[in-house]
């Protein structure tokens, strides 16, 4: 797998994380990574930290994102916007392997085949505030 597909579904894990209680997040990554055939250990490592890491963060990172999105709430926005919001935020401000830009860039392609037809828009317009 390539890193953008890594990205993809460690945004699967994450939206799926939402209709989960925090307890059961290890639960829920051993269970998506099972679904990935003929996944690499590296792979599985990465896409294991990389949702851990969010997860532990996501306080930090949800704090952020409502300070800087304008009339908007991480409650009241959309799952998968949401889910994808939170790994960009968290690649921007915790990865540094990991330029701003392209962060944001992925999460906005992402937005365009899992959102809705607003998503690339609101998705980008919120990571930008932190480019």
């Amino acid at each position: 797998m390539n890193r953008r597909q890594c990205r993809e579904e460690v945004f699967k894990i994450l939206f799926g994380l939402e209709f989960h209680p925090r307890e059961e997040v290890e639960n829920q990554i051993r269970l998506a990574l099972e679904e990935i055939p003929d996944l690499k250990e590296e792979d599985e490592s990465f896409i294991r930290g990389r949702v851990t890491q969010i997860a532990d963060h996501c306080e930090e990172i949800d704090a952020a994102v409502n300070e800087a999105a304008d009339k908007w709430k991480t409650t009241r926005m959309g799952k998968a916007e949401l889910a994808l919001i939170r790994l960009a935020v968290y690649e921007i401000k915790y990865d540094e392997t990991i330029s701003p830009a392209i962060a944001i860039n992925e999460a906005v392609e992402l937005a365009k085949r899992y959102g809705g037809k607003e998503s690339p828009g609101f998705v980008n317009g919120i990571l930008a505030k932190f480019a």
